[in-house]
């Protein structure tokens, strides 16, 4: 099996996970009737998004956390939600790829998720938190 190598190889796993993303009991929902997403003008944005990504080329310019806040507004996204997205984006890529960016693919998902999850609930993107030690006292 390949590893992802091109836009193309993008085109083809971006197209395969969203079509399982709106067959899936969970999430198409959530994309159909809630995003009511037009696969036609956000597929390019995506691969836009995964070659930047995966390959570093700067075509994505868009601010994805600012679309998922405004979704979760309309329809409140948790953890079982991002949770399944990870997991059908890892089994796309599992079924189609192997290889250094199939894994970065799938590590920086879960990032991502991660990351969405947390700023949503209120929290920072970074999985690194400061540590507060108590003021002394006067």
């Amino acid at each position: 099996m390949a590893d992802i190598a091109d836009r193309a190889d993008i085109t083809a796993l971006v197209t395969d996970f969203y079509r399982r993303a709106f067959a899936d009991d969970l999430l198409g929902p959530v994309f159909i009737d809630v995003a009511r997403m037009d696969l036609t003008a956000h597929l390019p944005i995506m691969c836009d998004f995964w070659e930047t990504v995966l390959f570093r080329t700067g075509a994505y310019h868009g601010s994805a956390f600012r679309l998922h806040v405004d979704l979760h507004r309309r329809e409140p996204l948790g953890e079982r939600h991002f949770d399944r997205w990870w997991e059908l984006w890892c089994g796309t890529i599992d079924d189609r790829h192997a290889g250094p960016k199939a894994e970065l693919a799938k590590a920086q998902a879960g990032r991502i998720a991660q990351s969405m999850l947390r700023r949503l609930n209120g929290g920072t993107g970074s999985e690194h938190h400061t540590i507060r030690t108590r003021q002394p006292s006067s």
